[in-house]
C-alpha cells in the first residue's frame, strides 16, 4: 500500500469517531488489550504521562511535551484528533512519525485488525505505542481520546495522571451530570500514582478525592498551588489555566516522580510550544487586514473563554464563520455568541456535520443572522470579500471547522 491507500483504508473501512461519532465508540478495553498483547505490550517499554479533561488536554499535553523536550528528553506525543495529516496524532520530539512507519504497521497487521474488527482509534493507539517503543522514547505524553475510564489509552501505567477540568461534552457517553463525567475521567487515576487536577468544582472535588484515596494516589489541585507566573507562545486567555496545570504537573514530576525538570526548561518550553511540537489551531491568527483568527474551542466551557477574548479585540465589524458537529447541545452554545456579528454558517465535510440549514434556523432563534455555505472555505471566502481591513473574522465552532481552512 502507498501512504494514501493506507489512509483511505484506515479512514473508510473501520469506524472513526472523527467522522462517525457514537458509532465508533467502544464501551470496554477488550480490543485494545487484545491488540496490546498481540504487539507484545509495547506500552510497558516507556515511561508515560496520561492527560484527560474536557478542555485544555491538548494544550497541556503539548506544553508538557515542549518542556520535557527542552530538558533534553526524547518525547513521544499522542493526541487527537488531527487537523490536516493523520501523523499529527503521533509525534516524537515534535516530528510526525514517518509515512513508511504508518504503512508498514497497517500492512503487517491488517489481517489481525480486520479479524477482530478494531476501531480506527484502537489501531492508532496501537501504532503510537509501537512506535514509541521502537524509537525508544524516554517518556510519552498520552492524551485521552474520549472520557478516560474506557478510553483505549487507559492501559498504560503512567508516572503521572493529569485531569485538566470537567465540563459538559460527549454527555451521551460520559453522563449528564458533572460528577458523572468526573468519575469517567477519574478512571485514569492509577494505584499509588500522583494525579494533578487542574480546576476545582464543588460537584467534582469529592469524586476526585474519593477515587484518589481508594487508589492511594497522591492528589494535587493546581488551583490550590501558589506557582510562579509564566507565559506561553500559545495565545488565548484560557491558556493561563492550562499553564498552571502544566506547572503543577512539572512540580509533581520533579517532587514525586524523580524527573529532572528545571525552571529554565519550563520557561523556554512554554515559550516554544509551537516550535517544539507543531501545535496549531488555538487562538491562531492566520492573517491581518482583515484579521482572521481561528480557534478549535467547541463546547460551552471552551467557547465561553474564546468569546470573552473575542470581545477584547478591536474591530469595526465582526464576521463569524461557524460550523458544528450534529451531537452538540446547540441552543445554549449559540446563546453565547454576539448578536451584532455577521454570520457565515457552513456545512462541514464530515458525516458528523450538523445540517447547515438546521444551524441557521437554530441561530435565528438566538437572533444570530447570516447566510448558509456548503463548505468552510466558501464561507471564509465570502467573509473576506465582505470584510474591510479594519474588520475581524473569527472561524470556529468545531475542531473540524478549523481543520478545513488551516
Amino acid at each position: 500500500m502507498t501512504y494514501e491507500e493506507c489512509l483511505d483504508w484506515l479512514f473508510k473501512q473501520l469506524p472513526m469517531y472523527q467522522n462517525k461519532g457514537g458509532a465508533a465508540f467502544k464501551k470496554d478495553l477488550t480490543n485494545i488489550r487484545l491488540l496490546s498483547d498481540y504487539l507484545g505490550n509495547p506500552h510497558q517499554d516507556f515511561k508515560s504521562i496520561h492527560v484527560a479533561g474536557t478542555n485544555g488536554k491538548g494544550s497541556v499535553s503539548h506544553m508538557l511535551a515542549s518542556v520535557l523536550q527542552e530538558e533534553g528528553y526524547k518525547v513521544g506525543l499522542h493526541t487527537s484528533p488531527h487537523l490536516k495529516d493523520f501523523r499529527e496524532r503521533i509525534k516524537i520530539n515534535g516530528k510526525p512519525i514517518a509515512e513508511k512507519a504508518v504503512v508498514d504497521f497497517m500492512s503487517e497487521h491488517k489481517a489481525f485488525f480486520e479479524t477482530h474488527q478494531l476501531s480506527f482509534f484502537e489501531m492508532t493507539v496501537g501504532l503510537a505505542f509501537h512506535e514509541f517503543a521502537q524509537q525508544k522514547v524516554d517518556i510519552a505524553i498520552i492524551e485521552v481520546g474520549l472520557g478516560g475510564r474506557l478510553d483505549s489509552t487507559n492501559i498504560i501505567s503512567p508516572l503521572l495522571s493529569v485531569i485538566t477540568n470537567i465540563g459538559f461534552d460527549h454527555t451521551q457517553f460520559l453522563g449528564q451530570r458533572r460528577d458523572q463525567i468526573a468519575r469517567e475521567k477519574a478512571g485514569i487515576i492509577k494505584p499509588k500514582t500522583p494525579v494533578v487536577v487542574g480546576e476545582k468544582h464543588k460537584e467534582t472535588e469529592t469524586v476526585f478525592k474519593d477515587i484518589a484515596e481508594k487508589q492511594k494516589a497522591p492528589l494535587t489541585f493546581a488551583e490550590d498551588l501558589i506557582l510562579p507566573t509564566f507565559t506561553s507562545d500559545l495565545k488565548g486567555i484560557y491558556q493561563q489555566k492550562n499553564i498552571k496545570t502544566t506547572l503543577a504537573a512539572c512540580q509533581a514530576l520533579k517532587e514525586q516522580c524523580g524527573l529532572k525538570v528545571s525552571k529554565t526548561s519550563i520557561e523556554e518550553g512554554l515559550h516554544s510550544v509551537v516550535k517544539h511540537t507543531g501545535f496549531f489551531g488555538r487562538w491562531q491568527t492566520l492573517q491581518e487586514k482583515p484579521k482572521v483568527i481561528v480557534d478549535t474551542g467547541h463546547n460551552k466551557e471552551g467557547l465561553t473563554y474564546v468569546l470573552a477574548q473575542l470581545g477584547d479585540e478591536a474591530y469595526a465589524q465582526l464576521h463569524i464563520v461557524l460550523g458544528f458537529v450534529k451531537e452538540k447541545e446547540i441552543d445554549e452554545i449559540l446563546a453565547l455568541f454576539p448578536k451584532e456579528a455577521q454570520y457565515y454558517f457552513c456545512q462541514l465535510q464530515i458525516e458528523r456535520s450538523m445540517d447547515v440549514q438546521f444551524l441557521k434556523e437554530a441561530a435565528a432563534e438566538q437572533n444570530l443572522q447570516g447566510e448558509v455555505y456548503l463548505s468552510v472555505k466558501q464561507a471564509l471566502m465570502s467573509a473576506k470579500e465582505k470584510a474591510s481591513e479594519a474588520d475581524l473574522i473569527f472561524v470556529g465552532g468545531s475542531t473540524f471547522t478549523v481543520a478545513e481552512i488551516i
